[in-house]
């Protein structure tokens, strides 16, 4: 197919639903290929063409079916910024000698095993490393710290069993951090006096054993939580850019229990995942201040004291579970005025008193408030001594049409485009659709699922 192609320079055939046959000529060479995307092509083996392509920048083979361990022969790209291997069936131990020049490390959704072998030396440029959802056991490498250009570090899924990487919090450009399903415990907190994770917008550490407070101290410096707009005032992608070409960065959320893998990853978004752990002591109210949290999880610990007031200050939160706490007191009525709110869990809390009412209030349904035995007002039937009416059949279509929904174009599943197509485009019609509206994200296909469960379960019997 290639083999009179000699100074090729750039392959891009991903998502055509193909099925191509790669080591049909085994002794194929294409000397001068810098760019290579072959993802969700069929390719059951690694192309044999690119073994002896010494200057390629960037390697594509996402969401195919490769087997066995990474060759050897990847360690000799010393130009290779870009390495995307996400989605395939790859297993064994990463190897230790992966090329230095890495800007991009994607090894999700496979079944790699054992420890992460490699140290990061110093000067290291390494941007996001994405080890998502494969069965890696271990700490994780105090030398990441070296990496002082890391903006997303995700090794959720694993079987990682360490403490809190305090460690990670001087570095200045780490913008996501995803810890969420291993088995890291003891308390978080911040063991210096200056500023911690300065610009980090994504914290999921669910799923886990930490304990004791919420991490108040580092709540204090997220200062990238505060500004809703962004650094520039406009949503971007976050990419990282080799030669013409740009890789987006992607994020896999939870959300009922179900995977969703969100395909560009915007500088607006911000979320706090702290579920499914230990925590106890109060919600603190410099949660409020941070205005630009789309998400907040905090369910399933075992929290105690009131809802802040200040969390009606969340002018941009879209979804909010408070749900299996100890929860007590009002749901305070400031929460009203969250008019973006479109999803809310407060059960199985300690909750009393009148359900407020009024905008996204009026669409939330019995889920939301079971196990509150002391709550009383629609949309329960215990009514609160003739106390809150239901509204009017007008005034529940004006707030239905009071809601807006948005549209994000996205960029390709597995990270390279040849150019960012962008919008924010606000139409204030129609009623919201949780995540798609943001992110068309879409249910992760990599087929742990039932894996990830019964290690889960295991870990809490």
């Amino acid at each position: 197919m290639f083999s009179t192609l000699q100074n090729l320079e750039t392959i891009f055939l991903s998502y055509n639903n193909l099925s191509l046959r790669m080591n049909v000529n085994a002794n194929l060479t294409l000397p001068k290929l810098t760019d290579v995307s072959l993802s969700s092509c069929n390719l059951s083996e690694f192309p044999n063409f690119i073994r002896h392509s010494n200057g390629l920048q960037s390697l594509m083979l996402c969401k195919n079916s490769i087997h066995g361990n990474i060759p050897e022969w990847i360690c000799e790209k010393d130009d290779l910024e870009i390495l995307d291997f996400s989605h395939n069936n790859l297993s064994r131990k990463i190897p230790n000698c992966l090329p230095k020049s890495l800007l991009v490390l994607n090894l999700q959704a496979n079944y790699f095993d054992g420890n992460v072998p490699f140290a990061f030396p110093k000067g290291c440029g390494l941007r996001n490393l994405n080890l998502h959802g494969n069965q890696i056991d271990g700490l994780l490498p105090r030398s990441l710290v070296n990496c002082r250009m890391l903006e997303v570090l995700d090794v959720g899924n694993n079987n990682m069993e360490d403490t809190f990487p305090h460690w990670l919090e001087s570095l200045p450009d780490l913008q996501v951090l995803v810890l969420r399903s291993n088995k890291f415990h003891g308390f978080v907190q911040s063991t210096k006096e200056s500023p911690s994770f300065p610009k980090l917008r994504v914290l999921d550490l669910s799923s886990n054993d930490f304990l004791g407070p919420l991490p108040l101290r580092y709540m204090e410096n997220f200062k990238s939580m505060m500004d809703p707009h962004g650094e520039d005032g406009s949503p971007e992608y976050m990419n990282v850019w080799t030669g013409a070409n740009s890789y987006q960065y992607s994020l896999v959320v939870t959300w009922k229990g179900f995977d969703y893998e969100l395909q560009g990853l915007l500088t607006i978004f911000s979320s706090i995942h702290l579920s499914n752990n230990m925590f106890e002591g109060e919600i603190p109210n410099v949660i409020g201040k941070l205005s630009s949290l789309k998400g907040l999880n905090l369910s399933h610990n075992n929290l105690t004291g009131q809802i802040p007031p200040s969390l009606g200050n969340l002018t941009n939160l879209e979804w909010s579970d408070l749900s299996s706490n100890e929860l007590a007191g009002k749901i305070p009525d400031e929460l009203v005025s969250l008019t973006q709110l479109f999803v809310l869990n407060l059960s199985n809390n300690h909750l009393v008193g009148h359900i407020p009412q009024g905008s996204q209030f009026n669409t939330f349904g019995n889920g939301s408030y079971e196990g509150n035995l002391g709550l009383c007002g629609i949309p329960l039937s215990k009514s609160c001594d003739g106390i809150g009416t239901p509204p009017s059949s007008f005034q529940e279509k004006d707030e239905l049409w009071r809601f807006g929904w948005r549209v994000v174009v996205l960029g390709y599943e597995c990270g390279v485009v040849f150019g960012l197509l962008m919008g924010y485009l606000v139409f204030r019609t129609g009623k919201p659709k949780w995540f798609g509206s943001l992110f068309d994200g879409r249910p992760s296909q990599s087929g742990r699922k039932m894996r990830q469960a019964r290690r889960l379960v295991q870990r809490r019997s």
